[in-house]
């Protein structure tokens, strides 16, 4: 498929959930090209694994083996930590809220919120915690720079 076409990603997805249409959501997951093969047991995995490769030669696909990890109990999928007990957040992503500097601009809380939205599965009652992010964003236009930071703080 060449390059730069605007449905090529959805095109794509498309064509991967027709080639493991059996597999999927039994014992993979598949999102563009990031796969993940699923299982309860270590015999029940290698089976699993042999069916994927299967369908993957089938269909001539080549994976890239710096990208590929066999084998383990939990690791990084689409941002989330996918474990034995199911999906936690990544540690990177909270780490990177908590070295946030104080907000001090428009802009500042916008990548607060940004950041915030993407843990929402993981925050109990997360709507009510970021509501006031969002009253601020809605109430403050077109602001920017110090000037705003002072404005935020009377508002």
């Amino acid at each position: 498929m060449p390059f730069g076409l605007k449905n090529a990603g959805v095109t794509y997805q498309r064509l991967v959930n027709l080639m493991f249409k059996e597999l999927i959501e039994k014992t993979m997951k598949v999102y563009v090209d990031d796969m993940l093969v699923k299982s309860m047991e270590q015999a029940q995995h290698l089976k699993h694994l042999e069916e994927s490769f299967a369908v993957i030669r089938k269909y001539g696909m080549k994976l890239n083996p710096n990208k590929c990890t066999l084998g383990v109990i939990d690791g990084k999928f689409l941002g989330y930590m996918v474990i034995e007990r199911g999906i936690e957040a990544n540690p990177e992503k909270i780490e990177a809220i908590l070295q946030m500097p104080t907000s001090k601009s428009v802009k500042d809380i916008k990548k607060l919120a940004g950041r915030m939205t993407s843990l929402n599965r993981f925050i109990l009652k997360a709507v009510d915690k970021s509501l006031p992010f969002f009253k601020i964003l809605r109430n403050v236009k077109n602001l920017s720079g110090p000037l705003s930071a002072i404005k935020l703080l009377t508002i």
